[in-house]
Formats: C-alpha cells, structure tokens, sequence
C-alpha cells in the first residue's frame, strides 16, 4: 500500500499542476495491482475530488474559469455522471469500457502536441455541447475516469479559448462530474456490501491531497512535460492492454 500511496502522490502532482485530476491513471495503477473492479471508479473519483478541488480554488481566485461557457457542458454531464455511477456492469463490459477509455487517454498523452496551423475557433451548438456532456459524464461515472483528459483537447481543438481558461474549465468539469458520479458509486456500493472495501484505501486520498497541494502550487518541476505526457501515457496504455487482454480471454 505505502508503494501506491507515493505513486497515488506523484501522479496527483503532476495533473494538479496543468488542472487535471488523474482519474485515467489512477485506474491504471489499480488495475496493475489487481484492485477489484468493482470498487475502481469509486477510488479514482475520490481521489480525483481531493486534487481537483484545489484546483478549481486557484483558478477560480485568478478568474480563470469561464463560468457561463462551461455551465452548458456540466448540465449535461453531471445527471449522466450520477447515472452511469450507479449502473451494475458486468465485468466483461466494465473491463471494454474502462480499457477502451484508457486507450484513448494513453494516446492523448503521448500524441498531445501543438498542431502547426491552428484550426478556426469553432463554437459547437447547444445540441452537440450537450450531446458531449452527456457523453463524458457517463463515462465519468462508469469508470472513475473525470472526463477532463478528453475534454481539454477537444476545447484546445475548437480554440474554445486561452490555455489556462481551458484548463481552469477541465478542473471544474472534474470535480462536478466526479462528484456526481462518485454519488452514484456509492449508492451501488451501498447495495452490494462493497462500501467498506473502498473505504480501506483511504490512504490514497492522503498521497492524493498532498501531491495535489504541491502540484497546484508549484507545478511540475525538473522532467519536461512532454516527457512526463508520454511517460505517464505509456503507463495508462500498458494498463488499457491488460485490461483489453482480460476481456479478450475471458471471451
């Protein structure tokens, strides 16, 4: 548990350094040490809570998150992410779904860069912001991932606005959907005598809260954030391919 706990902290303070939780990889590192399924997104949700919250503090406190744009798209994702907490999935569906996530967060990571001609600025219709929303927190709530590692390339994509809004955005859409979907967890876990399971990895929320402390503060220092992207990717990736090969054969 301590060997968690120290990565649990060191991957808090590099995503509350750039406003993300860490969701992604904290399922990741549960899965690489054969946490049951069950509880997963429950624990990555928790400790996205404790990470992002300070987030949203400080970004809130520089204005830096763009309260009314970004309403639209927690509307929609934070009834979803409740809903998709308290669905019973099957392991077999659980495991494709989380895989599948991760997959696309690895390679957000390590592909992640700055394209050589930005596109126009777009601004999606009510229809498809909501349709997105809706989309990222019911994945939220299903897998503990926060959705934040898929919306802030799609903001940056659309030039949605300036990096740090972006970035003050992801955190507040985070801590919403991860504290919806965190609520749905637990009325499952309530009904499946899983509850008290969970609760004994309340040592990860500690790593979290003080990796997440240094991180919003002092942000990543030393490795280059392109080296941390990918390493971190690499990681997530390798955990998306145990996950995938579990589903394949159990087929």
């Amino acid at each position: 548990m301590a060997a968690l706990v120290f990565a649990f902290l060191l991957v808090a303070l590099v995503y509350a350094s750039v406003g993300f939780g860490g969701g992604s990889t904290y399922n990741a590192l549960l899965v690489l040490s054969d946490v049951d399924y069950r509880i997963l997104p429950a624990i990555a949700l928790a400790c996205n809570i404790v990470v992002v919250a300070g987030g949203v503090v400080h970004f809130g406190s520089r204005r830096l998150i763009p309260w009314r744009r970004i309403a639209p798209w927690i509307i929609a994702s934070a009834p979803a992410a409740f809903i998709g907490g308290m669905l019973h999935i099957p392991e077999r569906a659980f495991l494709a779904i989380l895989g599948s996530a991760l997959v696309i967060a690895g390679a957000q990571l390590i592909l992640r860069r700055a394209p050589s001609t930005p596109p126009p600025p777009h601004r999606p219709g009510r229809a498809s912001t909501f349709a997105g929303g809706a989309s990222l927190g019911l994945l939220a709530g299903v897998t503990g991932v926060g959705g934040g590692i898929i919306l802030a390339p799609l903001l940056h994509w659309l030039r949605w606005g300036p990096p740090r809004q972006i970035a003050g955005a992801a955190s507040l859409f985070i801590l919403v959907n991860s504290l919806s979907g965190l609520a749905g967890q637990a009325t499952k876990l309530a009904e499946t005598n899983m509850a008290a399971l969970a609760a004994s990895y309340w040592p990860l929320l500690a790593g979290v809260l003080v990796g997440g402390q240094i991180g919003s503060r002092l942000g990543a220092a030393g490795m280059p954030d392109a080296w941390l992207r990918r390493i971190t990717g690499v990681v997530v990736l390798y955990a998306a391919a145990r996950l995938l090969l579990q589903f394949w054969s159990s087929s």
